[in-house]
């Protein structure tokens, strides 16, 4: 059974900077797409960044240039630099794995994800 476990979540200032990592046991980590979603109170539950099974990055419009995904498959772990954290970057962040083909959508559907962590909490103040 796949499992991942995040870490790295924590509280700063806007403009600084955080670094997440989420470690998968219980399968063979360049098998899968991984990505990050975060959920904020209140809102759906959103993509961040993905790396897909041939290791191309992918993010979302309001993370690029600040946040930057990637994979150490040596250590099974994924990670995400997050850098210029605005307050609009609150929210629980999610690792997530999926096989490698398409369930019929893109890397930032969650349904294309089979897995997922518990969640790491970035809280991010002005």
């Amino acid at each position: 059974q796949v499992r991942l476990v995040e870490s790295g979540g924590g509280s700063v200032q806007a403009g600084g900077s955080l670094s997440l990592s989420c470690v998968l046991s219980g399968g063979s980590y360049n098998s899968y797409k991984m990505g990050w979603f975060r959920q904020a109170p209140g809102n759906v539950r959103e993509a961040v960044a993905g790396i897909q099974s041939d290791g191309t990055p992918r993010y979302v419009d309001g993370v690029k240039g600040r946040f930057t995904a990637s994979n150490d498959n040596a250590k099974n772990t994924l990670y995400l630099q997050m850098n210029s954290l605005k307050p609009e970057d609150t929210a629980m962040y999610y690792c997530a794995a999926g096989a490698p083909w398409s369930f019929g959508g893109t890397w930032a559907d969650s349904y294309e994800y089979s897995w997922w962590g518990q969640g790491t909490q970035v809280n991010v103040s002005s």
